[in-house]
């Protein structure tokens, strides 16, 4: 609890400062001995210091699968899963927009017949069949799991301000907060107990409540401070984009769960004290971000 409470006002922090400088990067003019970092561009593209965070994050975070896989007896190389979650995050976000969408789509998927024959050619590097298929269905879940779910967050910022994607991972990041100060406090009856036995039915309906009073004060700080129309009822929709958000971001934390228990761990690494992992702390934004994306392009 210390160090969940010592650590969590850090990574909002950190996360309020990434989404700043992004965002102030965006449409400013670059000196000269700057450019060639953007591709010879006068002004940098929206999301220039959130693909280098979510990159560094990733990093981490396929390497903590890699253990994961391990420990279930799958062969993993770190740089081969590192590599097929990288390639996921680049396809997903930086396909170039004057390309058609069926060019676009194919370019994700070609990527994908990539990194499975990389894989299925590396893990049979010693002309040996053992293990091979696993391993290879190990790097396809990186290339999707973390690189194309993490892409969407790319995606987000490319179509939208970077205020709105921190209202988006704040919203979801509240319902894991609700949810864990609910269940210590009233939690008693099991939610899965065979898959995640902290969790309970208290917590969750807590943790959405959260979500959803936290999605509607966003959306209000939205209006208000950073001058971004909801049209109406803005705060409606606020409210009910935090009960999709916190849901949504509760079956991802039991994804992850569903992974770490069959590899027989409970927390993903020892890296963060208090939380586990980075994959302890993404889970649930990773599966938000596809469902955010289709929610603000559907809802506005």
């Amino acid at each position: 609890m210390r160090h969940r409470l010592a650590l969590g006002p850090f990574f909002v922090l950190l996360a309020i400062g990434v989404l700043w400088l992004d965002q102030w990067l965006d449409g400013r003019q670059m000196p000269t001995y700057w450019r060639w970092l953007i591709g010879g561009r006068q002004t940098p593209p929206p999301g220039v210091a959130l693909f280098t965070f979510v990159a560094v994050v990733l990093v981490l975070a396929s390497k903590e699968l890699a253990a994961i896989m391990r420990d279930k007896g799958i062969q993993a190389s770190k740089r081969i899963v590192t590599a097929a979650a990288l390639l996921g995050l680049v396809v997903s976000c930086l396909v170039p927009s004057t390309l058609t969408g069926p060019v676009s789509g194919q370019t994700v998927s070609s990527a994908a017949v990539g990194i499975l024959l990389l894989s299925l050619a590396f893990y049979s590097r010693h002309k040996s069949v053992q293990g091979a298929i696993a391993a290879a269905g190990g790097t396809l879940l990186s290339f999707v799991y973390l690189g194309l779910m993490a892409g969407f967050l790319l995606a987000i910022r490319r179509d939208h301000s970077a205020w709105i994607l921190l209202w988006v991972l704040l919203t979801t990041k509240s319902c894991d907060i609700g949810a864990f100060f609910t269940g210590k406090a009233i939690g008693r009856h099991k939610l899965i107990l065979w898959l995640s036995p902290g969790k309970t039915w208290e917590g969750l309906i807590g943790g959405v409540v959260f979500a959803a009073l936290i999605g509607g004060i966003g959306r209000w700080c939205l209006e208000a401070w950073a001058g971004i129309p909801g049209g109406d009822p803005w705060v409606i929709k606020g409210v009910l984009a935090g009960l999709v958000f916190g849901l949504v971001g509760q079956t991802g934390d039991l994804i992850a769960s569903l992974f770490k228990r069959d590899a027989g761990i409970k927390d993903s690494s020892r890296l963060v004290p208090g939380y586990g992992g980075i994959l302890d702390i993404i889970d649930s934004p990773l599966l938000v971000a596809p469902v955010a994306y289709w929610w603000l392009y559907a809802v506005g």
